[in-house]
């Protein structure tokens, strides 16, 4: 008997050091993607992003020597889930950094927590609240509104447009959308005039009533500020009105998806994006340009679907936080916060990021391309 308990207590001795030393042998990223639900447009691309590059950087190696571990949650578009996906990662998975959440309402839900663990977060929504003003342990990959915004605008105006109407969602990203629409057409002194501002729910399915008010004022040009399905409705919802205005949408729709929701509708429509809808059309000599095109090709053969923004945000939060720690030399969730704020001319899918202690989204209004649905597809405007 004695000689049995000495061999249980061996090996379950010898199970629990190969436990650690396995443990110490990977490096455990969190990641909170809306996979399914309202928003898995944008969270199934980024979830299919991370763990492509999860196993592209273990087949060479991995960081440090060490694999990399993803433990991905979806929080299906469900404000409640993610809190709940978030406080897993923190307590039980005890993961060094986290990635996303897709959508901005989802993160706002969230972040106060991981600065109080003390945990990197790269979410992948682009509210500018995110990190305005900067919060220590917060980080984002998306371009933000105000320079989507600022892209919007400076195109309107030259083209003669200075009466603008505005429809935004009701939700954390519309909400931060129209704050910063509201602040800048008046505030850039341009002459520039806000005549309409609507807003329609998540859910909602039709806004005829919100674009009939609208088209009563005859606006130069309509901004419209949210994520899928709503800017498609709008959007139908106009040509079904005989609207011919000008028709511009934000970033949160930068994918083929909106043009497959919208239809034939979907021509002519205006929006600021990243370059990777675009990298075919973009000059050889931009350094971006390898990056898309290499990204592209993996997402593309291996999904066999088109590659997205949202899917590109996930890569660059990954890769950035990959760089962080091999820039310290160290997978301690401080370092990799204090190697992100040192991060400069890192070039990624949506911009060459320049994150430091004032900064830590990286990017400017020069990271957006201005570009319009022409014949089913993207195409950059010239002028």
């Amino acid at each position: 008997m004695f000689r049995l308990k000495c061999f249980v207590f061996s090996l379950a001795a010898c199970l629990l050091t190969a436990s650690m030393a396995f443990a110490e042998d990977t490096i455990k990223i969190g990641a909170i993607f809306s996979a399914t639900g309202p928003a898995s447009f944008l969270g199934a691309p980024e979830k299919n992003t991370v763990l492509m590059v999860q196993d592209q950087i273990n087949a060479k190696g991995g960081v440090l020597g060490k694999k990399l571990e993803l433990i991905v949650y979806d929080d299906e578009t469900d404000t409640n889930k993610c809190v709940l996906a978030a406080e897993r990662l923190l307590k039980k998975d005890q993961v060094v950094a986290v990635l996303g959440p897709s959508t901005s309402g989802n993160t706002f839900a969230i972040m106060e927590k991981f600065s109080t663990a003390k945990i990197p977060l790269i979410s992948c929504a682009a509210s500018e609240k995110i990190v305005v003003p900067v919060k220590s342990w917060i980080f984002k990959t998306p371009q933000s509104d105000r320079h989507a915004v600022l892209r919007i605008l400076h195109h309107a105006r030259a083209r003669g447009y200075k009466k603008f109407a505005i429809i935004t969602v009701s939700d954390g990203y519309g909400q931060s959308g129209q704050a910063m629409l509201r602040e800048l057409i008046p505030g850039l002194n341009l002459g520039l005039e806000l005549v309409a501002d609507e807003v329609y729910g998540p859910k909602d399915t039709d806004m005829t009533a919100q674009l009939t008010k609208i088209k009563a004022l005859h606006p130069d040009a309509i901004i419209c500020w949210g994520t899928n399905p709503g800017p498609a409705v709008i959007t139908r919802n106009m040509v079904q009105l005989g609207m011919t205005t000008p028709l511009y949408q934000s970033h949160g729709v930068a994918s083929k998806k909106f043009i497959e929701l919208a239809g034939k509708a979907s021509e002519g429509v205006m929006l600021p994006a990243g370059r990777l809808i675009v990298a075919g059309q973009i000059p050889d000599d931009n350094p971006q340009k390898p990056v898309l095109l290499d990204y592209i090709k993996d997402y593309e053969g291996k999904f066999k679907s088109s590659v997205s923004t949202f899917g590109g945000h996930g890569w660059d939060a990954l890769m950035l936080v990959v760089k962080a720690i091999e820039m310290g030399g160290s997978d301690n969730p401080s370092d990799i916060r204090k190697n992100l704020e040192k991060i400069e001319r890192f070039v990624g899918t949506g911009g060459i990021f320049d994150f430091s202690e004032n900064d830590h989204n990286g990017l400017d209004a020069s990271a957006f391309e201005m570009v319009q649905v022409k014949n089913g597809d993207w195409q950059i405007i010239k002028d």
